[in-house]
C-alpha cells in the first residue's frame, strides 16, 4: 500500500490539477505547500476510512484496466489464440466456448491443473480445448516441448497427444528429453519420426509463435489460460475455471 506522504501528494497534485481552475504547482509557496499538506494530512488522520475507500477505488480501476488490456489483446491475437493450425485440440472442435491453456511440463501447478482440464473435458461436452506448450522454466522443458511438438505433428487427432500428456506431466522427476521420449514410446508413437520431427522448422515456429503470444498477453507464469474475453495467470481451481467457462458461455462479465 503507498505511503500515508504519498497518498498526501497525490491528494496535493489533485488539488492543484484537477480543480476547476488549476493552479501551477509554482505558484505556491513553500509555506502553503505545507500548510496544505499539513491540512490534508490531518483530515486523513482523523477520516482514515479514506484512505480504504481510496484504496479500494484504485484497486477496482486498476482491475478494470487490465481486464481491457487483457481483452484488447485476445481480440489482437484471437486467431492464432483460438485456431492456430499448430496448437493441440481437444474435446468439441466446434465447441461454444474455447479452453485455451498455456502449460510448461516441468510446472508443478500444471500437473495438478491437468487434472482440472479433464475433468472439464469429460463432464462439458461443449468444450473446445487448447493446449499450447509453454516451456518457460529450463532446459528441460524445451526439450519436452519440442517432443511434444513432434508428437502432435504425427497425431492430428489428439488422442495419443493426451496420452503422453497425461504420462508426462503425470510423471515423478524432471520432465527433459529422455522422459519426453520414454512417454512418446509408452502412447505408441513412431519414435523414428519423432526424432526426426523434434529439429524441424514446424517445431521451432511452434514454440515461438506460443512464446510470442504469451509474451503479447502478458503471461508470466504458467498454467496461464485464455477462456472468453479473459487471461487468467495461475492454477486458479477446478471451480474457479468452470466459473469463467461459464461467463464466457453466457456473454457477459456475470451470469
Amino acid at each position: 500500500m503507498p505511503s500515508l506522504r504519498l497518498i498526501v501528494s497525490a491528494l496535493f497534485a489533485l488539488a492543484v490539477f484537477g480543480a476547476a481552475k488549476p493552479a501551477s504547482a509554482d505558484s505556491f509557496s513553500n509555506a502553503q505547500r505545507s500548510d496544505i499538506e499539513a491540512i490534508v494530512r490531518n483530515y486523513l488522520v482523523t477520516h482514515p476510512e479514506v484512505l480504504e475507500e481510496a484504496m479500494t477505488e484504485l484497486s477496482k480501476r486498476q482491475t478494470a484496466a487490465e481486464a481491457q488490456k487483457h481483452e484488447a489483446a485476445i481480440t489482437q491475437h484471437a486467431d492464432a489464440i483460438f485456431n492456430s493450425p499448430r496448437q493441440v485440440v481437444l474435446g468439441n472442435k466446434d465447441g461454444d466456448v474455447t479452453f485455451v491453456e498455456f502449460f510448461d511440463y516441468n510446472c508443478g501447478y500444471c500437473k495438478r491443473a491437468m487434472v482440472d482440464m479433464l475433468d472439464l473435458l469429460k463432464n462439458d461436452p461443449k468444450l473446445k480445448v487448447v493446449l499450447k506448450e509453454f516451456p518457460v522454466l529450463s532446459q528441460g522443458s524445451i526439450e519436452a516441448a519440442q517432443v511434444a511438438v513432434a508428437v502432435r505433428m504425427q497425431d492430428p487427432t489428439g488422442k495419443k497427444y493426451l496420452d503422453f500428456h497425461q504420462r508426462l506431466l503425470g510423471s515423478r522427476g524432471p520432465a527433459d528429453k529422455a522422459h519426453a521420449l520414454a512417454a512418446a514410446k509408452e502412447a505408441g508413437l513412431d519414435m523414428a519420426k519423432i526424432e526426426k520431427d523434434m529439429s524441424s522448422p514446424e517445431v521451432r515456429a511452434t514454440l515461438e509463435e506460443n512464446l510470442k503470444l504469451a509474451d503479447a498477453m502478458g503471461m508470466n507464469g504458467t498454467p496461464s489460460y485464455v477462456i472468453g474475453k479473459e487471461i487468467l495467470i495461475g492454477a486458479v481451481g477446478l471451480e474457479g475455471l468452470k466459473e469463467k467457462i461459464a461467463v464466457a458461455r453466457c456473454g457477459k462479465t456475470t451470469c
